[in-house]
């Protein structure tokens, strides 16, 4: 009989256009993982990433994913509503699929996870096991997200892995602070708006950096516990200048920096989804967050950690705020 499901594992990565899923996806590949991937437009994303075998569907329906995750032995569950439309409405059925295909199957979860679990209360320093008392309706969405898949891990149903980070800042697809509040894509820098007050601290997580602590858990597979969570230190800048001195280095010249308008978010709230959710979350740029690494360090020994000049040039380049060389 041949060994071949054993020399090559399959991942099924909900989210794979997305900045996580597909760094996570492309990761895996490089480690000579088949990688399947469900979309609703698969002839288009199949055109952008043959390597990849793309399933057409939806992760709303859970046939569509209990088809494309047969044979798989993880799902990375990494997709997000475009545009954050609807997001209670769709996040906890997109999920509650994830695990129901898992089961049928006997897969391990990823799941991306985020700071937004845990309200002020249990800062500066949080650890895995800090009180979840959310601030926000996306929070705890997000505490309900985790409080099921531990529930399904408990069951025996399906391992679970969440890592939790800062920030993403990083690729060409995310959605975040650096590349949709601080500098302009596509345009050369000029200025820099910051979100947070000077001298506050503000934790980054570069996503490539969070992709591979993803993947080199998952090769860890058997070895973790059933319900796997992991914090990443990640990027800490202890005063709001770091990064800024990261962009400075990375252009070679200086550059202004201004205040981000936080006045102007709650009048347009109401009418673009971004702002609505830069309101939610505003209150991680009044407190300092500090997410502490023990776990993972205990189980990998080190954290996948670019340096900031590395990572800041990588980001301005992937969003077209450097100069062609």
């Amino acid at each position: 009989m041949s060994n071949h499901k054993e020399s090559t594992k399959t991942a099924l990565i909900l989210g794979a256009t997305g900045g996580i899923g597909g760094a996570v996806a492309e990761g895996l590949a490089l480690r000579g993982w088949r990688i399947r991937a469900l979309n609703r437009n698969a002839a288009e994303a199949a055109r952008r990433q043959p390597e990849f075998d793309w399933f057409q569907g939806d992760a709303m329906q859970a046939d569509d994913v209990l088809k494309a995750a047969q044979g798989a032995d993880v799902i990375v569950h990494a997709v997000n509503p475009p545009g954050y439309r609807n997001w209670g409405k769709v996040v906890l059925p997109m999920l509650d699929n994830t695990i129901a295909a898992a089961k049928a199957i006997g897969a391990r979860i990823v799941l991306p996870g985020t700071v937004y679990n845990f309200g002020p209360d249990v800062f500066p320093h949080v650890t895995e096991d800090s009180a979840q008392r959310p601030k926000t309706r996306k929070g705890a969405i997000r505490v309900e997200m985790e409080r099921r898949l531990e529930a399904a891990a408990e069951r025996g149903d399906t391992p679970v892995i969440i890592v939790r980070a800062g920030d993403f800042f990083g690729g060409s697809r995310a959605n975040s602070w650096f590349s949709q509040a601080m500098v302009t894509p596509g345009k050369p820098v000029s200025s820099i708006t910051y979100p947070g007050r000077a001298g506050l601290g503000h934790q980054w997580a570069y996503l490539p950096d969070v992709a591979e602590t993803m993947i080199r858990l998952i090769e860890k597979g058997g070895e973790l516990p059933a319900f796997a969570v992991y914090h990443m230190r990640g990027h800490w800048d202890g005063d709001g200048r770091q990064m800024i001195d990261a962009v400075r280095r990375v252009l070679g010249h200086a550059v202004k920096v201004k205040a981000f308008p936080w006045i102007i978010v709650p009048l347009a709230a109401p009418f673009v989804p971004f702002m609505r959710e830069l309101r939610e979350m505003s209150y991680l740029w009044k407190v300092p967050l500090q997410m502490r690494n023990d776990k993972l360090l205990a189980v990998l020994g080190e954290e996948p950690h670019t340096p900031i000049d590395e990572a800041v040039k990588a980001t301005l380049a992937a969003i077209g705020c450097l100069p062609a060389a």
